[in-house]
């Protein structure tokens, strides 16, 4: 007998080797997918941040002009933007004296993480500082917005 005609050449994979590739993609997955909806519901939550960003320069500045709460309304901040694609509404309230809370109010069908979760800044005049709080579950909110109660 030839030698040539005594080996074999392999050709592909076995099914034991592909069955270990699918099994470390697997691992990889079940890792991989809830950091991504972390994510992907941080991203979500920083809408409502956003949105509370855009009130501080109108409520700071009627503080400063006539020392009152009467930039602390819905109707002082017509033109802001009080809603959005996970952020359901906004409201404010200055019943508080010298403290101005603006609220936003997520949606109830987004992950439950975030699902009709409150995020809120104060604004006190007396000392011009600003603090954040949410309900919200501690992996999502940002570090700034270390306050747990949403009054």
């Amino acid at each position: 007998m030839n030698s040539m005609s005594m080996k074999k050449v392999q050709q592909g994979f076995t099914l034991i080797e592909l069955m270990i590739v699918v099994a470390i993609i697997g691992i990889l997955a079940s890792i991989a997918i809830p950091a991504y909806q972390d994510y992907i519901t941080k991203a979500q939550a920083s809408e409502g941040f956003a949105l509370l960003d855009g009130y501080k320069t109108s409520i700071a500045e009627s503080f400063g002009q006539d020392n009152s709460a009467a930039g602390c309304t819905t109707a002082a901040l017509a033109g802001a933007v009080s809603s959005g694609k996970y952020v359901t509404g906004t409201t404010m309230d200055s019943a508080t004296s010298g403290v101005c809370k603006v609220q936003v109010t997520y949606g109830a069908s987004l992950n439950a993480k975030l699902a009709s979760k409150k995020a809120q800044l104060n604004f006190t005049a007396a000392t011009g500082a600003w603090d954040c709080h949410s309900d919200m579950d501690t992996a999502i909110k940002p570090k700034a917005c270390s306050g747990s109660t949403v009054y």
